[in-house]
């Protein structure tokens, strides 16, 4: 795959493995909408104040609609309350500039309605239970006075082309890619100062790229980054958030006739690969902690039972300063199209010539899980690690294999028929054989 400079990066929406119901989860992916709440003054009395809900991802047109929103309102150190998986790069350097300008304060959360049988707008009370992912993290920092709550999740990664985050190693990227996106990061960073917070906000997010879980700020980085300024209501753990599970749409596989003849594993795509006679669906692609790659693993899928499929993990890392070698990789899962599958650990040991650690691990997985992944459209196998030392989350999108799983699919099938068409006896000589 092509290597860029630290710098060559601009944002992705990537969100995190957190299951929201259908309604939620499809309001976070329209455009951002504004707003203004009143809580229930039975609850609150005289210290009752309205606050404004922004739901949604951040497109161009966000500042307008913003504009528009608060125009002859008198929204003076009223409060924005965040819930959104990020968007576009100049409509959050927009947005938050705005807000400062009108003196607003921000935090995380998000609108439950009250009183929903009454004829007038329902009261609301604002939950902290909510995230503000990617760009959104930026645009909290608009704020005067920004609140993180302890229930809340604050996010980032990499800024990347948004057209091409959902398969990154597999793009093709020009000169003029590469000038918007250090415009963007350069205009980011001077925002960023601008608004109060530190650049290691900015350095943090350039060290994960878009294959990777997004990192959740722990308490001391909200601090340390000024990301909050109210510092006793910061949340107190750190975890890492994975990618989500493609949807669950009923999957549609392009035809056989269209998939691609056999060749070498490759970092760019899914292809057929023969192996000893057998056909099996692969891909290589880079194993990263935070940006510093580790090595490398390739995955194959190969034919399996009826409605499964065996795939087969073969990694091979190597020790960084900051990323020593664990004794071995003790667990190997896979997830997409809302399932998930561990495989077993085979192996896992050094290899003493190269220095490496090698890791062998196979399994039987759900035909649904992964041709849901192979679906027509962007759909992305989150491959996670385990080990005493460091644990890894890799996003592998699903470029070629739409094109490529009909055809292992109906060798798969013909394999099967030709079992079937054996008689009793045949059957008993193969199995003395074996």
């Amino acid at each position: 795959m092509i290597r860029f400079p630290a710098l060559f990066l601009a944002l992705a929406c990537a969100a995190p493995v957190i299951l929201l119901p259908h309604a939620r989860a499809a309001d976070r992916a329209l455009p951002m909408r504004f707003d203004l709440r009143h809580p229930d003054p039975k609850a609150c009395g005289s210290q009752c104040r309205p606050w404004i809900s922004a739901s949604g991802a951040i497109v161009a047109d966000t500042p307008q609609e913003f504009t528009n929103f608060v125009r002859g309102r008198d929204l003076r150190g009223l409060t924005v309350a965040f819930d959104s998986d990020g968007g576009s790069v100049i409509g959050a350097i927009a947005l938050g500039r705005e807000i400062r300008k009108l003196e607003l304060n921000t935090t995380v959360g998000r609108a439950i309605d009250l009183n929903k049988g009454d004829d007038h707008e329902p009261f609301a009370k604002l939950s902290p239970r909510a995230d503000c992912q990617s760009m959104c993290a930026f645009v909290l920092l608009g704020g005067v006075h920004r609140v993180v709550p302890p229930q809340a999740r604050v996010m980032v990664h990499q800024i990347w082309l948004g057209d091409r985050r959902e398969d990154p190693t597999a793009a093709n990227y020009s000169a003029e890619d590469l000038v918007l996106v250090q415009h963007d990061i350069g205009s980011l960073a001077q925002y960023t100062i601008d608004m109060g917070a530190t650049i290691d906000l900015l350095d943090l997010s350039l060290r994960i790229p878009p294959w990777e879980p997004m990192h959740l700020l722990t308490a001391d980085e909200v601090r340390r980054m000024h990301v909050a300024t109210d510092f006793s209501t910061v949340p107190a753990g750190a975890t890492v958030a994975a990618s989500p599970p493609a949807a669950t749409a009923p999957p549609q596989l392009l035809p056989a006739a269209d998939a691609a003849r056999p060749t070498a594993i490759s970092e760019r795509r899914w292809a057929m690969v023969e192996d000893a006679g057998v056909a099996t669906l692969a891909r290589r692609h880079p194993l990263t902690v935070e940006g510093e790659e580790i090595g490398s693993f390739d995955l194959r899928v190969a034919c399996g039972a009826p409605d499964s499929y065996d795939v087969s993990y073969v990694e091979r890392r190597h020790a960084l300063e900051q990323y020593p070698l664990p004794h071995a990789v003790s667990g190997v899962t896979i997830s997409a199209g809302g399932k998930s599958a561990m495989l077993k650990v085979v192996s896992s040991q050094r290899d003493d010539p190269r220095g490496e650690l090698v890791t062998f691990a196979t399994g039987t997985v759900p035909g649904m899980l992964i041709t849901s992944f192979a679906a027509i459209g962007n759909h992305s196998l989150m491959v996670m690690t385990k080990s005493a030392v460091t644990d890894t989350g890799i996003r592998v999108g699903n470029t070629g294999a739409m094109q490529n799983l009909p055809r292992l699919a109906a060798s798969c099938a013909k394999a099967l028929g030709d079992r079937a068409d054996l008689s009793a006896s045949k059957i008993g000589g193969l199995a003395a054989a074996k």
